[in-house]
């Protein structure tokens, strides 16, 4: 039976390699994931579904934080439901879901953005600009194409390989236009040595721009800012879902909850009533 299941883990992750678009370091984490808890799963054949005994795993992982053990768990459950998929019914002992608090994103003030930006250079200016105002993935900005840009547009293409449009605005262009006058990009916007600059690299690029104003700030920071400011300034939440590209808009949700709770703070700093003595 473990040959079967190594079989189909094989194929499981050239499936999320070739049909679902994962990049190479999400199919990575699946396989560690995978790995490690086949190796400790029970597994037994009766008659025709494999039962999957999780709780010797679940036990071996039972140190780690919640939301560590819900993301190998998810692991484990996306390949079951492809097994299940492919005529191999699994069935799951021991699957109690584990509850993880759902942390709000921390956006990063328009404010210290543009402070940030008056000592940023050409293309870490771009970097930033490009992040914030397009609300892009650092993946997606790596494999951001030249050709894919238009006067107004940008095509995005996202996770599982679905694409969106995105509004470009005109001083991002101007600043794009610029860049690529005296840039030897040929093919994607940000390249080194004919070959599109990696993810890393553009991070240590908008980690060091915000190094230079004491500030810790991530690629996926300026990403939830964009989403944040155009809630907050009334965007419909179907509209910021669809420039995200997020599969579902229960995945927007979360930077409404964000901006009740800044409309919250700035209720308990104007309010006379609030924080006045009892």
């Amino acid at each position: 039976m473990k040959k079967l299941i190594d079989k189909y883990k094989k194929e499981f992750l050239q499936y999320l390699e070739e049909i679902r678009g994962y990049s190479d370091l999400t199919i990575k984490t699946y396989a560690d994931a995978l790995n490690e808890a086949l190796w400790h799963v029970e597994m037994v054949q009766e008659q025709d579904e494999i039962i999957f005994n999780l709780m010797p795993y679940r036990l071996k992982i039972s140190h780690l934080n919640a939301k560590t053990i819900s993301k190998k768990l998810s692991a484990l459950r996306s390949f079951a439901q492809y097994l299940n998929d492919q005529g191999v019914r699994i069935v799951f002992k021991a699957d109690e879901s584990v509850k993880v608090a759902k942390t709000l994103p921390k956006p990063v003030s328009h404010k210290n953005i543009l402070e940030a930006l008056t000592y940023a250079k050409p293309e870490e200016k771009l970097v930033v600009l490009m992040l914030y105002t397009l609300g892009l993935r650092i993946s997606e900005l790596s494999s951001l194409k030249i050709s894919d840009i238009t006067t107004q547009w940008v095509r995005v293409l996202g996770k599982g390989d679905k694409q969106r449009d995105v509004p470009l605005l005109a001083s991002t262009k101007e600043l794009l236009d610029e860049y690529l006058a005296t840039s030897s990009a040929k093919k994607f916007v940000f390249e080194q040595n004919s070959e599109k600059l990696s993810e890393n690299s553009l991070r240590y690029i908008v980690t060091k721009v915000f190094k230079r104003v004491a500030l810790k700030v991530t690629p996926h920071q300026l990403r939830h800012s964009y989403a944040t400011a155009l809630l907050n300034n009334g965007a419909p939440i179907a509209d910021v879902s669809e420039l995200l590209g997020h599969a579902s808009m229960a995945t927007t949700q979360i930077y409404t909850k964000l901006g009740s709770a800044l409309k919250q703070q700035n209720y308990n700093k104007a309010h006379p009533l609030c924080g006045a003595d009892k």
